[in-house]
C-alpha cells in the first residue's frame, strides 16, 4: 500500500512534549513524550525554559523519525498545538531573553491594574475600555495576571533591562514557528490574549491602535498576525538538521491547544460542541459570529476555521481533580503509604466509581480547587467534600470527585446553549478524561446529553495539528474533518438518574452561592490578586 502524506504534529502542553507522525486524514500512527520542567516561584511566578522545549521536540522528533525512517520522505509539514497565554521575550536575532511566563503565573496583576481601571468602573474595569476590549477583541484582560498582556507588563517594569532589548514578544507556538522558519509571526488564536487585535472580521484579525495604547506596549513589540492555517515556509537549514528533515519540509503556522483540539475532535460545523476533559477542561464549538456574554465568561473568539470563531467555556480544573485524589489522598507519599506509586491508578477508580452508584451516596464534591472560571468567574472558591456521614467510604468519595466535575459542566452548559441560541445536541468528549468509559457514561447522565467517545481522545491535539496542516496545504477540507473523526462509543442518558443528579445539581448550585462569601473571607488575603 502507498504511504499517505504525513505531518510531524506537536503536542506541547505544560507537562511536556508530545510529537507524533499522523497522515493528513488524522490517523496517528506513532508518538513520542518528553516531559518538561516547570519553574515555580513564591511570589506566583511560572516559567519554562524555550530551550527545553525545543530540546524536548528534538528529542522525540528524532526518536520517531529514527524509528520509522521509511516515514520521512512522505513528512509534508511540521504543525504545532501548544500550551496557550505563554509569553517569551526575544531579540532581534530570535533568541529568548528569558525563561517563558507561563499561563499560571500572576506576578503581572498589580502592573495589570494601571491599564484596566479608572474613575468610572465596573468589576474593576474602565467603563470606557472595557466597551471597546469586548467590542473589538470578544474579552477583556484578565484581572489575575495569566495572559500574556500582564506577562508583557511585568516584564516592562520589572525587568527593564530585558525590556529594552526585546525586539518581538512571543506566545509559545510562535516561538517555535521561528526557530523553524526564522519568521516573527503570530496566529490569530495566540495574539487573542494580548488584549490588542480587533477580531470583528475573521477574515482581516488586525491590531488595533487603540488597544495597543491601552496596552502600553510598543507596537513593534507585536509580530506579524497569521492565520493558523497559513504555510510560514519552510525549515531553515540549521532546523531540518536537527530534525533529520529536508529543508524542504513546510511549516504550517498551527495554534493553541483549545483551537487545535477543536479540529481534533471532529466538532467543525457550526454549533456542534465538543467537551475537552484535561488537567483543566473546556466546553467549545464553532459559531459563524463574534459574541460575548459578559455576565457568563463565554465569548467566541478567532480560530483554525476560516470564517468562523470558537466559543470556549473553560473550567479551571477537571482531571487535575482527580490527580489530586491520587497524589495527595490515595497515593500520597507519606508515612502512610511508602511504596511507589500504584500503576493503572485511573483504571482502578473507574472500576470503583462504576460500582457506586449516582449521587455517590449522598456525597457532593465542589471541583473548584484552583478557583473557577466560567459559568462563574471567581478566583478565592475552593473545592470541597460535602454531606459526608460515617456510613460513607472512600468509593463514595472517588465517584463523587467524577460527578462533581461533571456537575460543574453541567453549570456551563446552560449559558453555553444560550449563547448558541439552541440544545447542545450530542456532545463529542476528547482529552485524557475521555478516555474513561465510566466517566463518559457520568457526563452523558448528569447533562441529560448524549456523548460522544472520540476514538483515541487523548490524541485530540495532534489530530487537530495534522488537519491544520492538512487543510493549510490543501491536503483536505475543513468540511471532511468529520467523517475523518472516528467515534468510539456513544454514550445516552440513563433516565433512572434523573431524580438524584437534578436533586444534586440544585445543591451544587446552592453550596456555591450560599458559601461564596465564606471562600472570599478565607482566600482573598492570603491570596490578593494572585489566584
Amino acid at each position: 500500500m502507498q504511504q499517505e502524506w504525513c505531518v510531524l504534529a506537536v503536542d506541547l502542553g505544560t507537562s511536556g512534549c508530545k510529537t507524533a507522525l499522523v497522515t493528513g486524514r488524522g490517523e496517528v500512527l506513532d508518538w513520542a513524550f518528553e516531559p518538561v520542567t516547570t519553574h515555580y516561584f513564591p511570589n506566583g511566578g511560572a516559567e519554562q525554559r524555550p530551550d527545553d522545549w525545543w530540546n524536548a521536540f528534538i528529542k522525540t522528533s528524532r526518536a520517531l523519525l529514527e524509528k520509522h525512517a521509511e516515514l520521512v520522505p512522505h513528512v509534508g509539514a511540521v504543525c504545532f498545538s501548544t500550551q496557550s497565554e505563554g509569553t517569551v521575550p526575544v531579540d532581534a536575532a530570535g533568541n529568548a531573553l528569558g525563561n517563558c511566563i507561563l499561563w499560571m503565573d500572576t506576578r503581572g496583576a498589580e502592573h495589570l491594574k494601571r491599564i484596566i481601571g479608572g474613575l468610572v468602573k465596573i468589576e474593576g474595569y474602565n467603563v470606557w475600555r472595557l466597551y471597546h476590549w469586548i467590542r473589538l477583541t470578544g474579552g477583556v484582560p484578565t484581572r489575575t495576571g495569566k495572559d500574556s498582556a500582564a506577562h508583557m507588563l511585568y516584564i516592562k517594569h520589572e525587568q527593564p533591562g530585558v525590556y529594552r532589548q526585546v525586539h518581538k514578544f512571543l506566545n509559545v507556538p510562535d516561538y517555535l514557528n521561528h526557530r523553524l522558519t526564522g519568521r516573527f509571526t503570530a496566529t490569530v488564536d495566540s495574539i487573542l490574549t494580548s488584549w490588542v487585535t480587533d477580531n470583528r472580521d475573521t477574515d482581516n484579525i488586525k491590531y488595533s491602535t487603540r488597544l495597543l495604547k491601552y496596552s502600553q506596549i510598543e507596537a513593534e513589540k507585536f509580530p506579524e498576525i497569521v492565520r493558523c492555517t497559513d504555510v510560514l515556509g519552510t525549515l531553515t537549514p540549521k532546523a531540518a538538521a536537527e530534525l533529520g528533515l529536508p529543508e524542504s519540509t513546510a511549516v504550517v503556522a498551527g495554534a493553541i491547544d483549545v483551537t487545535a483540539a477543536a479540529l481534533g475532535s471532529g466538532a467543525v460545523r457550526d454549533y456542534e460542541p465538543h467537551l475537552y476533559l484535561g488537567t483543566s477542561s473546556w466546553m467549545a464549538a464553532h459559531v459563524p459570529f463574534k459574541k460575548t456574554d459578559i455576565t457568563t465568561s463565554l465569548a467566541s473568539v478567532p480560530c483554525a476555521v476560516p470564517g468562523r470563531h470558537l466559543l470556549i467555556a473553560l473550567q479551571a480544573t477537571a482531571g487535575g481533580n482527580l490527580t489530586f485524589l491520587r497524589d495527595k489522598v490515595l497515593y500520597h507519599k507519606d508515612e502512610l503509604l511508602q511504596e511507589g506509586q500504584a500503576p493503572d491508578v485511573y483504571k482502578i477508580m473507574d472500576r470503583i466509581a462504576e460500582k457506586v452508584p449516582a449521587g455517590s451516596n449522598g456525597v457532593l464534591y465542589t471541583p473548584w480547587i484552583y478557583g473557577e472560571r466560567a459559568p462563574i468567574d471567581d478566583r478565592y472558591i475552593r473545592a470541597g467534600l460535602h454531606n459526608l456521614s460515617l456510613e460513607n467510604s472512600r468509593e463514595d468519595i472517588i465517584r463523587a470527585f467524577y460527578e462533581g466535575v461533571a456537575y460543574n459542566t453541567r453549570w456551563m452548559l446552560k449559558p453555553v446553549e444560550k449563547f448558541l441560541g439552541r440544545p447542545s445536541g450530542p456532545i463529542r468528549a476528547i482529552g485524557g478524561g475521555a478516555s474513561s468509559n465510566i466517566w463518559c457514561q457520568i457526563f452523558a447522565d448528569v447533562m441529560n446529553r448524549p456523548m460522544l467517545q472520540v476514538k483515541d481522545p487523548i490524541q485530540a491535539n495532534v489530530r487537530g495539528a495534522a488537519f491544520i496542516a492538512a487543510v493549510g496545504m490543501g491536503k483536505i477540507q475543513v468540511d471532511e474533518i468529520p467523517a475523518l473523526t472516528e467515534i468510539k462509543a456513544e454514550y445516552q442518558p440513563n433516565p433512572e438518574t434523573r431524580t438524584v443528579h437534578d436533586e444534586h445539581f440544585r445543591e451544587f448550585t446552592a453550596i456555591y452561592r450560599q458559601n461564596k462569601g465564606i471562600y472570599k473571607r478565607l482566600n482573598a488575603r492570603r491570596l490578593g490578586n494572585k489566584a
